[in-house]
């Protein structure tokens, strides 16, 4: 059995970690404490070191500290929802630890997970317990303390493990909204998952036969269908300077395949994006290199060159970025949300980009980066109109070195819809994001949806089939159809304040329905205007704003 870990074995670790947790995946998503449709933590948690596993994949040194360098960036470009962030965190702690040896010991990978740990709790303002971060605390407290006792990697690690279930075990007791919604914290079953990956992986055990990496999550196409090849978004600097694109035609009669092939190894050696393709009659020649002369020079050896076009990428990406420079303004907008009505709407309040997210589909912190870098903004507010969301949005400013994005906490979509309509471009960014954050304050937002199982949470005994009406923190409503929820929903959410009720109807709902039930709710509440629109949102059958 292992005493020490190297390169080697850490890939293996992190695949067979990534391979455990997609496996239960659904398990892990079941744990939502509400028990609505849209539990995530476990897609989230896989996607998030899915990416980790996509940068291993591209990465041919087995050198611990570059896998390391792979891991952290892979995981932090993937970071999906809250429990993707941390667990993204924990990661970029452990391999910070761990990068410069040629080896890790159980003294030096305790040591790992103590900063891993406290790397993740720094990410959070206001880390709560009974959460991952609870379950990866006590599990790295022990691991520290016990560490000197143990000789075998394999066992070490079985024991952390049997720590963190005694942890994840109790989270209930530390987080009630858990005990009452009698489940264990979800963040903590997919840290758990990983480490038993890992724990197989030591033990040489094969990962189930079933498992199906799944596909990365879309990747930033806009919602609204503009999904045009900017080259060089971010105007950084470019490697190769010469885009080289020629023919090789009457080739000599001492010309072979082999020939080909190896001219194609010799561009790769001299720059990238390489074609070299073609048989003895005709090869077609692309390549961007520093050297376009060399790349002529061992072409004409193969044969004659034709129609040869050498282009300067530099002075075109010169042109390109004093183009966006002087076509750039002072502020612009992101959006996150999901459905093609609620789309048009934060189009029509002059929100630059909307992406499509929401429950059951976080966006990465890399999505949300990729976003900013396509408004040709100084400075992008960016509206996450998800409390899950939040965190990844956060992250995304490490990604983004030439922009600054103000991340206004909106927690849902009127709450979105509010700060948009506060933008003024007159003002500065600094007095908008202020505007912004207080006119969400003045937004109340409800949606109703149904329940997935049965539970007691809340104060409400619920069946599946349930439908129930929630504001950001709690049930606050159940009913058998979904206009009388609502209505009690509006009811539990209105104060003497509001003025405004507007309903935004799902995929789900007809209009004439959402038509008549906006009359309904007109007569129960006439110091109220009533309004509604297609919002086009899954999962939810309406979401409802108080203003």
């Amino acid at each position: 059995m292992p005493k020490t870990i190297g390169g080697t074995e850490f890939r293996k670790m992190i695949l067979a970690g990534a391979k455990v947790l997609e496996i239960n995946r659904t398990k892990v998503d079941s744990l939502n404490v509400f028990p609505v449709p849209d539990g995530d933590t476990g897609t989230n948690m896989s996607l998030t070191i899915q990416s980790a596993v996509k940068e291993l994949s591209m990465c041919s040194s087995n050198r611990l500290g570059e896998l390391c360098d792979a891991v952290s960036k892979g995981a932090l470009k993937g970071a999906r929802g809250n429990s993707g962030v941390i667990l993204s965190q924990l990661f970029r702690g452990i391999c910070a630890e761990i990068k410069n040896g040629d080896e890790v010991t159980i003294k030096m990978f305790a040591k790992a997970m103590e900063n891993g740990t406290k790397v993740a709790y720094s990410a959070v303002s206001k880390p709560k317990e009974g959460t991952m971060l609870t379950v990866a605390r006590l599990m790295s407290e022990f691991a520290r303390q016990a560490a000197p006792k143990y000789k075998d990697f394999a066992l070490f690690l079985t024991d952390v493990i049997k720590k963190g279930e005694e942890a994840l075990a109790q989270t209930p007791e530390l987080l009630p909204v858990l005990k009452k919604a009698g489940v264990v914290d979800s963040g903590g079953m997919g840290l758990l998952c990983i480490y038993r990956g890992f724990l197989g992986s030591l033990n040489g055990e094969e990962v189930a036969e079933e498992y199906v990496a799944p596909e990365a999550g879309k990747s930033d196409e806009d919602v609204f269908g503009d999904n045009s090849d900017i080259i060089n978004l971010d105007l950084g600097e470019i490697e190769f300077a010469y885009c080289t694109e020629f023919f090789i035609i009457n080739l000599k009669k001492s010309t072979t395949l082999a020939d080909i092939d190896r001219l194609k190894e010799k561009l790769m050696a001299i720059g990238d994006s390489v074609i070299c393709i073609g048989d003895l009659e005709l090869v077609k020649v692309h390549v961007h290199t520093n050297n376009p002369g060399q790349a002529l020079s061992y072409a004409v050896e193969l044969g004659e060159l034709d129609r040869v076009k050498i282009e300067n990428m530099l002075e075109q990406n010169r042109a390109l970025r004093a183009k966006r420079e002087a076509e750039k303004k002072e502020m612009g907008m992101l959006a996150i949300c999901a459905g093609e009505g609620i789309a048009a709407i934060f189009k029509d309040l002059l929100v630059d980009r909307v992406i499509e997210g929401g429950q059951t589909m976080n966006p990465s912190a890399s999505d949300i980066a990729t976003a900013v870098q396509k408004i040709n903004a100084e400075h992008v507010f960016v509206f996450p109109n998800n409390k899950n969301i939040i965190l990844a949005a956060e992250q995304a400013k490490a990604l983004v070195t030439n922009r600054t994005i103000h991340v206004i906490p909106t927690k849902n979509v009127p709450q979105g819809f509010a700060a948009a309509l506060a933008f003024n471009s007159e003002a500065s960014a600094e007095e908008n994001k202020t505007d912004m954050i207080h006119a969400i304050d003045n937004v109340k937002a409800g949606q109703v949806t149904y329940a997935v199982r049965s539970t007691s949470v809340n104060g409400f005994n619920l069946h599946e089939g349930d439908i129930i009406g929630l504001d950001d923190k709690k049930i606050l409503a159940k009913g058998t159809n979904v206009d009388d929820t609502l209505l009690a929903l509006v009811d539990r959410l209105k104060d003497g304040m509001h003025e405004i009720i507007t309903l935004y109807y799902g995929k789900d709902v007809k209009e004439e329905d959402a038509e008549a039930l906006a009359a309904r709710v007109a007569e129960k509440f006439p110091d109220c205007d009533v309004d509604y629109h297609y919002g086009g949102q899954p999962i939810y059958y309406y979401i409802v704003s108080l203003e």
